[in-house]
């Protein structure tokens, strides 16, 4: 199951130069308004009960999961191919506000009575922390100001969401079919484009433009 979705946010950072060399520090933090997307799953099966034909069961599985907004604070490197075009790799921590859903009808078609649907519900939302990694370009076009474009892939880890029991009316009587549960992992890839201001606190303004 696929996040989709824009960004928008800020971020931070310093940086040292040394010869054709970057190091740096960098944080972020931005909104995500994603699709929110849910997936649907029809499947048909068949019950089996002690004593009585199989039966066919249908079944409709419905899943969702978003990502609200997410930060990271990560560390780069990069080479200066021209004194003020950067390519760089940086990798860090990342963390989010993840949320998903999990839903499982079920009807199990009995010659006699018939089960009545059964139905379980699961919900779950956390803030996860885990980790970020990716690269960019980032090219100084004036004294102080600069655009960049960077990837990064995140994961946010698996986890696992608790359902209520799925249970059905069989012949009268309650028949609990058991508590189920659903899994996902919130990890995706972020394109973004930025612009940028340079502060060289401490050092005289440059007469051209140099990173």
């Amino acid at each position: 199951m696929r996040i989709s979705g824009f960004i928008g946010g800020g971020q931070w950072g310093a940086n040292y130069q040394f010869n054709n060399w970057v190091l740096g520090v960098e944080g972020d933090f931005q909104g995500i308004a994603s699709s929110n997307r849910t997936d649907t799953l029809f499947n048909r099966a068949t019950t089996f009960v002690p004593g009585f034909a199989p039966f066919p069961t249908n079944q409709i599985f419905a899943a969702s999961r978003r990502l609200d907004w997410v930060g990271t604070e990560r560390a780069r490197i990069g080479f200066l191919l021209w004194p003020t075009f950067l390519v760089y790799g940086t990798g860090g921590l990342a963390y989010g506000d993840t949320r998903a859903s999990v839903a499982i009808g079920q009807n199990v078609f009995f010659p006699v009575r018939g089960f009545s649907p059964g139905f379980s519900v699961g919900t779950f939302r956390q803030t996860l922390a885990g980790w970020t990694a990716g690269g960019g370009v980032e090219w100084l076009f004036y004294p102080n100001w600069s655009l960049k474009v960077e990837y990064l892939y995140y994961d946010l880890g698996g986890v696992t969401i608790g359902m209520s029991p799925l249970v059905n009316s069989f012949l009268g009587g309650p028949s609990t079919v058991g508590a189920p549960f659903g899994h996902t992992r919130f990890n995706g890839n972020i394109v973004r484009a930025g612009l940028n201001y340079h502060f060289n606190w401490g050092v005289p303004a440059p007469v051209v433009a140099k990173y």
